[in-house]
């Protein structure tokens, strides 16, 4: 298994991507909200988690640069 070391703003932006996408995808399957509304809020939560997952995603395994620490050895 791979350790990733984050910092804790690194962290709370991953798990928030994640929070949206899945907020995003419940509204839009909720039948609570009147239809337009739950659409457009829906489909707006699910834009933004899905274009934040691919920072998000070079952050965690892009390469690696952001995690280390400085004057680390070089690997």
């Amino acid at each position: 298994m791979k350790r990733v070391d984050l910092s804790k703003p690194e962290f709370f932006f991953i798990v928030g991507t994640r929070a949206l996408l899945g907020a995003g995808i419940g509204l839009l399957a909720a039948g609570r909200v009147p239809g337009k509304t739950r659409r457009a809020v829906g489909m707006t939560l699910v834009a933004l988690g899905a274009l934040t997952t691919i920072p998000a995603a070079l952050l965690v395994f892009g390469g690696g640069q952001a995690s280390r620490t400085v004057g680390a050895p070089a690997p």
